[in-house]
């Protein structure tokens, strides 16, 4: 069947079409995105007002056409922390179904973090042995651990890439003591959970998704995107500790120039490159491989698994 997910993110609205069926790999076959930056509408009492649901709706609309263009049988429709943090997230996902008829499921943190490894333990398979998951959005960061397809461990705090340039750097480009306030506060809150992963014992193999990590790995010298999803992707420690200090020195629009990287997400790459450096190294991680699959490909798996054999 053809599925289609709708992923309300902190960055942008994204449409992923599927071919799939239980037991097979969902192959892609449309994906249609809208830069909305979700967690910038939020006013000063941490609300989305009417002008930001007013640009939901819009985009969810614009989805909905496209998924009904290439014949998606079946939406799957979620929102992840900008809405889920959002003071007034009832309201907004209420106007929602009543002027585009779709139900937004909103996620919690643990979820992402569990869809995410569910998606990352089928892309590398069982040989992985126990994964360590990691993952930067536009507005939290999920950390999941384990050996199983469910991990035994999850952590999802509010250090996504987005939120974090929003609230701590506001130059361009940012200032040196604004980073390394920034670095403190981004370390304390990693640090707080490490024990709870160090008890479970290091993991096999370190993966990471996401497009901060993607973007980082390319710059640091990985294949481009062009060359197709199975050409192995790292990201080693030493190469991000080089960059992170060049990046924070660097404009948006010096940033956009790099390799890789995206005009859209360019502000936001100096604190996603303090989150992913700080996460390296407190957990220790030399090395760690980019994932192509992450959470709306998670949530396909899910759904597959819940229909049973063909």
């Amino acid at each position: 069947m053809r599925l289609g997910v709708l992923d309300v993110g902190s960055n942008t609205v994204h449409l992923l079409v599927v071919d799939a069926h239980p037991g097979a790999c969902p192959l892609p076959a449309h994906s249609h995105k809208a830069e909305l930056r979700l967690a910038e509408l939020l006013d000063a009492d941490g609300a989305i007002g009417p002008g930001g649901t007013d640009q939901v709706i819009q985009v969810v609309h614009g989805a909905l056409q496209a998924a009904e263009d290439k014949g998606v049988e079946e939406l799957l429709p979620f929102a992840t922390s900008a809405v889920r943090d959002a003071r007034n997230a009832g309201e907004v996902l209420e106007r929602v179904r009543a002027e585009t008829g779709v139900d937004l499921q909103v996620l919690t943190g643990a979820e992402e973090a569990r869809l995410t490894f569910l998606a990352a333990r089928r892309w590398f398979g069982w040989s992985a042995g126990k994964l360590l998951v990691v993952d930067i959005g536009g507005g939290s960061l999920e950390i999941a651990f384990g050996i199983d397809e469910e991990p035994d461990a999850v952590v999802s705090l509010p250090l996504g890439a987005g939120r974090l340039t929003g609230t701590w750097l506001p130059g361009d480009p940012p200032a040196p003591d604004d980073v390394r306030a920034l670095r403190r506060h981004v370390r304390a809150e990693i640090g707080r959970t490490v024990g709870e992963f160090s008890r479970l014992g290091p993991p096999d193999h370190v993966v990471a998704t996401s497009k901060t990590f993607k973007q980082l790995a390319r710059i640091a010298g990985a294949a481009r995107s062009t060359e197709g999803p199975y050409v192995p992707r790292e990201l080693k420690h030493q190469s991000l500790e080089g960059w992170v200090s060049r990046l924070s020195g660097m404009t948006t629009a010096e940033c956009a120039a790099l390799p890789g990287v995206s005009e859209s997400r360019a502000g936001q790459l100096v604190a996603g490159a303090l989150v992913a450096e700080a996460a390296m190294d407190l957990f220790g991680v030399e090395s760690l491989e980019i994932c192509p699959w992450a959470l709306r490909e998670g949530v396909i798996l899910r759904r597959l698994d819940h229909m049973g054999p063909a």
